[in-house]
């Protein structure tokens, strides 16, 4: 019994890569699942098996790229003293980084990116927005925290600095994946999330002169 799951397992992992191959090569409406059956070495009643669907196997890819340190970001900025901002700012810096040395995890992004979300592809949508809120409500409650610690300028709201921060790095990553990563995404990732996070700390006021 033990030997058939772990080969179940062993299926659905092929069955995953080839459909990342697959999807990243042609496209994922473009790609059937008698392709990806194919390049999987396996029947496509065995990808049924494992996935309703070609949406319910792009989904499973679409699971592998989670947020960026999601429950490590919700600890640590309760945390009484803690730097808030400086918190926020190296959980999605580490991020970046991930993205820059994890090939696979491109891969599956520029896929994402990519993407016709026709009708047929509506659920990823719908799985989109419901992650999107779920981050955006972490990185609001970061930032009302470090509002309230005296962190945060207080020309922003914490609403309007989860959305900049997350267009910043949608900004980053889609021009990083789709336009020939001409530009060094760790580096200048960084270096543009430094003078972000500037702008959200209150302006030190300048030591009078002696």
């Amino acid at each position: 019994m033990r030997r058939t799951k772990a080969e179940a397992e062993a299926t659905r992992s092929r069955i995953l890569n080839a459909a990342e191959r697959m999807f990243y090569a042609k496209g994922v409406s473009n790609t059937t699942l008698e392709e990806v059956a194919k390049a999987a070495g396996v029947t496509r009643g065995a990808i049924y098996w494992h996935f309703a669907n070609k949406t319910d196997l792009f989904l499973a890819l679409y699971d592998a790229v989670p947020l960026p340190q999601e429950d490590m970001i919700a600890r640590e900025i309760e945390t009484e003293a803690s730097d808030t901002l400086a918190i926020v700012e190296s959980a999605t810096a580490d991020w970046l980084d991930m993205l820059a040395r994890d090939e696979q995890r491109q891969r599956i992004l520029a896929i994402m990116l990519r993407c016709d979300y026709d009708s047929e592809m509506s659920a990823v949508l719908d799985r989109q927005k419901e992650m999107d809120e779920r981050h955006d409500a972490l990185l609001e409650r970061a930032f009302a925290r470090a509002l309230e610690r005296s962190q945060l300028q207080v020309t922003w709201t914490p609403a309007s600095a989860a959305r900049t921060l997350r267009w910043t790095m949608m900004g980053l990553c889609t021009e990083w994946l789709l336009f020939g990563r001409r530009f060094d995404l760790a580096a200048e990732g960084r270096d543009a999330l430094r003078h972000l996070f500037a702008s959200f700390r209150p302006v030190q006021p300048a030591e009078s002169a002696a």
